[in-house]
């Protein structure tokens, strides 16, 4: 069964045209976006997280916000970057956040990805210790944060701790299941296998850094194979999860057509396809974008081997057109993932 979510880089704008100018704004419009998903039965709320920009950038009172006004979709961050992240807190805030929504938090954490700040985790109060990569660094604070959450000791107990002799003083408060619902963001084959290795659920995005000349949803077929493989080798129960984003615009009237069509135009004359590009410095396979009515998305997504492999869907929406323009839209994910789970 296909679950369907959006994807919100929470962005404020005073451009013209944008429908959420200012932060107030875009914690509102969030909130409402996590209702009209719920209302119109779609699975999933997440969020996109960057610092130093106009987005989205402290995900927990949001996510406790969302979950307080929601009472059935997921609700995720994809992804949060762990080299601005004290472990400890990060795990105080998370179980907090997870217990107001009744146990429906799905976190997806990473090294992060490029940011305007020069070095943002150094000016947060976290420089990189000498001699570790920054994703090493990362890879440290989510082990950290992992034992946090499951309930392990953390701290030696003081005079005055009611504890047993031996036993550290775990953080509190504890939430079940959070530890079993944490992704991590892998950008190609080796961090996919090392994901599944440590038992974490995969996220992968819009781009992945392999280029290979073959067409996005070839490479990330063989991500999910090599996670898969790594996840049954290592011995963890259950199923791993698998989530794809996805850049989607359906035209359900003629607002959106308005404002979809015409990257459907350029569809239509070959000019939308699988790029390849740098980011941070290694040569990458950026995905196309799927536009047009609702017939033709499911054509499409059929053909796409990731997404029909993967148990989870996340469309990057345009959350500068307000939650109003997205809701018409959230009608459309939600039959998509109807059909395409038939």
């Amino acid at each position: 069964m296909l679950r369907i979510g959006f994807l919100s880089f929470g962005w404020w704008s005073a451009a013209p045209g944008s429908r959420v100018r200012t932060a107030k704004d875009v914690v509102d419009d969030t909130i409402r976006l996590a209702e009209a998903a719920e209302d119109a039965g779609m699975d999933g709320a997440w969020l996109r997280i960057h610092h130093f920009e106009q987005n989205t950038s402290s995900p927990f009172p949001l996510l406790a916000a969302m979950g307080a006004r929601t009472s059935r979709v997921e609700l995720g961050t994809g992804v949060i970057n762990m080299r601005y992240e004290n472990p400890l807190y990060m795990a105080e805030a998370a179980a907090t956040a997870d217990l107001v929504s009744g146990g429906r938090l799905q976190l997806g954490v990473s090294r992060g990805s490029p940011e305007p700040a020069a070095d943002g985790p150094d000016t947060f109060g976290y420089p990189l210790p000498v001699g570790m990569t920054p994703a090493d660094d990362a890879a440290d604070r989510i082990a950290r944060f992992r034992e946090a959450i499951s309930g392990q000791g953390i701290a030696q107990p003081g005079a005055r701790a009611h504890a047993l002799p031996g036993e550290l003083l775990p953080i509190q408060p504890q939430s079940p299941g959070l530890s079993d619902r944490i992704w991590y963001g892998a950008g190609g084959n080796e961090s996919a296998r090392r994901v599944g290795e440590l038992g974490m659920h995969l996220m992968s995005s819009t781009l992945v850094a392999e280029a290979t000349g073959e067409p996005m949803p070839v490479v990330q077929r063989r991500q999910i194979e090599v996670f898969r493989d790594a996840w049954r080798e290592a011995g963890h129960p259950g199923e791993p999860r698998v989530s794809i984003s996805r850049s989607i615009m359906p035209i359900v009237d003629d607002e959106t057509r308005t404002y979809f069509g015409p990257h459907l135009e350029r569809d239509l004359m070959g000019a939308n396809r699988d790029q390849i590009g740098e980011l941070d410095n290694a040569v990458s396979t950026f995905g196309k974008t799927y536009v047009g009515d609702i017939d033709k998305l499911e054509r499409e997504l059929r053909e796409d081997e990731a997404v029909m492999d993967a148990d989870t869907l996340l469309v990057t929406i345009p959350n500068q057109l307000g939650a109003d323009l997205n809701r018409k839209t959230f009608d459309a994910f939600a039959e998509l993932r109807s059909r395409l789970s038939a």
